[in-house]
């Protein structure tokens, strides 16, 4: 796509704001809860409708923060930045640890459009027809059947945090016409919420789309803009191959030098490069094993 930067920025001025309404209301009642995460699930929508918005950047990094929620849900010590070194610092052959699996569950999850197809490839674990027959038992509005999808995985199968918050969130984007899964439930909700039932956790649903809702609605902003700087410089790089490495900024939460289509010193000279034109950051903050992304 060929655009000027004062084009892009005309354009991202015009992304939607979250209502402050929304963000900064205080929901004293069931009722009040329910009305304002359906108005920031609302708002999110017309925000992923925007071709500005990075949607393969976005669903990356919140499938890291859903990762990372569910590897403390199970009582590992793992955080994002030792997920990304499992995921992205992998030699072939290399194992990465049950933390590490975790995050490659939920990368395969947002990877491809929601089917069944798909979570069987992300959940390989669960038998196919087991995963029909859990998205089958949510009804009604979205976050309801979202709800009823995560406590009939939880019931027969209580450890399973993980597999159940892939589905719930797998079963809002299908409630919401949405083609790929959008991680949100998992970094709302407390371990404490997973134990709820019924109304109980219907309503811990809500509260944790509504935090969650509004910070993607954040992030979409914060990565479109981003997005336009990379472009934007880049037709300053002169590299051979710099063209599908801006590429890969553009789609991924995070980036090893030696996985960009260069060789290994001109990958670092131009992570190098990007780091000084202020458009992508080094994410470990150590001298070797570095990452870089947006």
């Amino acid at each position: 796509m060929t655009f000027t930067r004062h084009t892009h920025i005309d354009d991202l001025d015009k992304l939607p704001r979250m209502p402050a309404w929304v963000t900064s209301a205080r929901a004293e009642t069931p009722e009040d809860v329910a009305f304002l995460s359906g108005a920031a699930l609302s708002h999110l929508h017309v925000v992923l409708s925007r071709d500005d918005v990075p949607h393969a950047l976005l669903r990356e990094r919140l499938a890291l923060r859903a990762a990372e929620a569910c590897v403390a849900f199970s009582g590992r010590p793992e955080r994002g930045a030792d997920l990304r070194d499992a995921v992205h610092l992998m030699r072939p052959g290399d194992r990465p640890g049950p933390a590490g699996e975790t995050c490659l569950a939920w990368r395969r999850a947002v990877g491809r459009p929601v089917s069944l197809k798909a979570l069987d490839r992300a959940l390989p674990t669960l038998d196919p027809r087991q995963i029909a027959i859990w998205l089958d038992a949510g009804q009604g509005a979205p976050v309801s059947r979202a709800a009823m999808v995560l406590e009939a995985v939880l019931e027969k199968a209580p450890r399973a945090e993980m597999q159940a918050l892939v589905l719930a969130d797998a079963a809002l984007a299908q409630a919401l016409g949405w083609d790929h899964l959008l991680p949100l439930l998992a970094s709302g909700l407390k371990q404490a919420d997973l134990r709820k039932r019924g109304e109980d956790l219907r309503l811990a649903c809500h509260r944790a789309l509504l935090a969650s809702a509004i910070e993607a609605a954040r992030l979409s902003t914060d990565f479109a803009r981003r997005v336009a700087h990379m472009k934007a410089v880049a037709p300053k790089l002169r590299a051979k191959g710099a063209g599908d490495a801006v590429e890969m900024f553009l789609t991924r939460d995070a980036v090893a030098p030696t996985a960009l289509p260069l060789p290994d010193r001109a990958a670092r000279r131009l992570c190098d490069r990007l780091v000084a034109l202020g458009a992508i950051r080094e994410l470990t903050g150590r001298e070797t094993f570095r990452l870089y992304g947006l």
